[in-house]
């Protein structure tokens, strides 16, 4: 017997509840449905909001980690304005989902955010040399506009649809901003090494995903579930590089062999 993805997803979900007793064996045998997954873990919805927004709010944080390497170097020019308008961008929209969905904690975090990132862009914009900040101002308007017009076009959307539909407009710009560690997966595969891809971010991100993804099997909310589901997997792809290959290339390895050997 065939099963869509779906069906699978509802089947190891299932696994793992039985196996911490959370159903029995009869009932496990009809595999579960997402509204008879939530009732099940509705008794921890506050917990599991609560741990979500905790550990998304730690990872959040590690933008300061940036700024500061900003800050030593004393000038922002070797540094990307990408991660701070995205991370801006995207706790603007997810803001505006969480106040679509009513969520006490998704605002709670994403207000927190938000707070954050306009603090980030404001450091990367101090340190941008003078003759680059037309640019970045113009950057913060593309991001300001783009922003604007997503969210005003969930003010005039039906409400009936607007929540599924402003979820994966969110969504798809979540999957660009999260699978951009892949453009130098080339990099990666040629050097046999993962120097360059930002493991500490890269599984926070796993770990919020997937406390996300438990809050969205809560809320029942299927566009939560399948956009972590995704986050998931995508991080779950990134970590299996750092098991394949060493975070030093091969070359610097060696090089550093025969300095000790000479030394000999």
């Amino acid at each position: 017997m065939w099963f869509d993805s779906k069906s699978w997803f509802y089947f190891f979900v299932s696994l793992i509840l039985l196996q911490h007793n959370f159903i029995s064996f009869p009932n496990f045998l009809p595999f579960l449905k997402m509204d008879q997954i939530s009732a099940l873990l509705q008794p921890y919805k506050e917990t599991i909001g609560n741990v979500a927004g905790i550990v998304t709010a730690l990872q959040m944080l590690s933008g300061a980690f940036l700024c500061n390497d900003i800050r030593k170097k004393g000038s922002a020019t070797e540094f990307s304005s990408i991660p701070f308008l995205g991370g801006l961008i995207l706790t603007v929209l997810s803001f505006k989902y969480a106040a679509i969905l009513n969520d006490a904690a998704m605002l709670r975090v994403n207000f927190f955010g938000l707070v954050l990132n306009i603090i980030y862009m404001t450091v990367y914009y101090f340190y941008t040399p003078g003759h680059n900040k037309t640019t970045v101002w113009a950057q913060i308007g593309l991001s300001g506009a783009f922003s604007a017009v997503v969210i005003g076009y969930a003010q005039y959307e039906d409400p009936d649809l607007v929540e599924f539909r402003f979820g994966m407009i969110m969504t798809v710009f979540l999957f660009a901003l999260v699978s951009s560690p892949f453009l130098s997966l080339g990099d990666v595969i040629r050097n046999q090494s993962t120097e360059g891809l930002p493991f500490p971010m890269i599984l926070s991100g796993t770990v919020v995903s997937f406390m996300w993804l438990l809050y969205g099997l809560c809320l029942n909310n299927s566009v939560i579930v399948w956009q972590n589901v995704v986050l998931v997997i995508l991080s779950g792809i990134q970590l299996s590089l750092f098991v394949i290959y060493p975070s030093t290339p091969k070359s610097t390895k060696d090089k550093s062999k025969s300095k000790t050997k000479k030394t000999n």
